[in-house]
């Protein structure tokens, strides 16, 4: 688990736990574990895309369109 996505949680946690004194708000784990799932896989498919498409590549080729 990324320390990122735990911060996130944790600071949205504390901030929904402090909207609760102004209004009526709700923390749903569901919907928590649901959004962190939903950045881990948008973050894998945008990291490991084009790294596998940079691996493919032929250095020589690669370097000369630079």
């Amino acid at each position: 688990m990324r320390r990122g996505g735990v911060i996130g949680i944790l600071l949205g946690s504390i901030f929904a736990m402090g909207l609760r004194v102004i209004i009526s708000s709700e923390l749903s784990v569901l919907w928590v574990l649901a959004a962190f799932l939903c950045s881990c896989a948008i973050g894998l498919v945008f990291g490991i895309y084009p790294a596998w498409k940079a691996a493919n590549l032929n250095p020589i080729e690669a370097l000369r369109y630079e």
